[in-house]
């Protein structure tokens, strides 16, 4: 176990990973011109489309965690960049769909195979992606989003303890 893990907190750890992990994914995505948000996004409407969706920006919002409007503006960042076609939902007109251009799927399966390199690396002190504690680690992650979150009432956090 590292020095950083020695008496740290669950939720330390996870910031810490999660930090790791997106720092890692800006440095393998840079030189397709990508950031890790933008990959996300990416990444996500390219599995969204293998499915045969093509999501609202609130949709992929929802998917991946990021805020509505971040979404909004990395759409357009994308679309600026020949990236992402953002077209109007014909059943509402308020709400703009997403689609991968040729270039934006090309650009994606790339940044797609970059990062599943890192996984394997992240992964291989679990026995690799295959492997059942890495199968297991997924599981746990999957519960621990599936975890309502809801911030603590003012009251709540004026009337809190010290920790010991």
């Amino acid at each position: 176990m590292s020095s950083t893990a020695e008496g740290a907190t669950a939720g330390f750890l996870v910031w810490r990973l999660s930090m790791k992990w997106r720092v890692a994914v800006d440095r393998a995505v840079a030189p397709l011109g990508l950031t890790h948000a933008q990959y996300a996004v990416l990444a996500s409407l390219y599995g969204m489309s293998r499915s045969g969706l093509r999501p609202s920006q609130r949709r992929l919002a929802d998917h991946t965690g990021l805020e509505a409007l971040y979404v909004s503006k990395l759409a357009r960042a994308l679309e600026a960049a020949g990236l992402v076609a953002r077209t109007r939902d014909p059943d509402d007109p308020r709400a703009m769909q997403l689609s991968l251009t040729e270039q934006g799927s090309d650009v994606t399966r790339r940044a797609i195979t970059v990062v599943q390199g890192l996984l394997d690396q992240l992964l291989a002190p679990l026995g690799g992606q295959d492997s059942p504690r890495a199968r297991e680690f997924t599981r746990e992650l999957a519960v621990l989003l599936d975890a309502p979150l809801d911030p603590p009432h003012a009251e709540n956090v004026e009337n809190a303890e010290e920790p010991s």
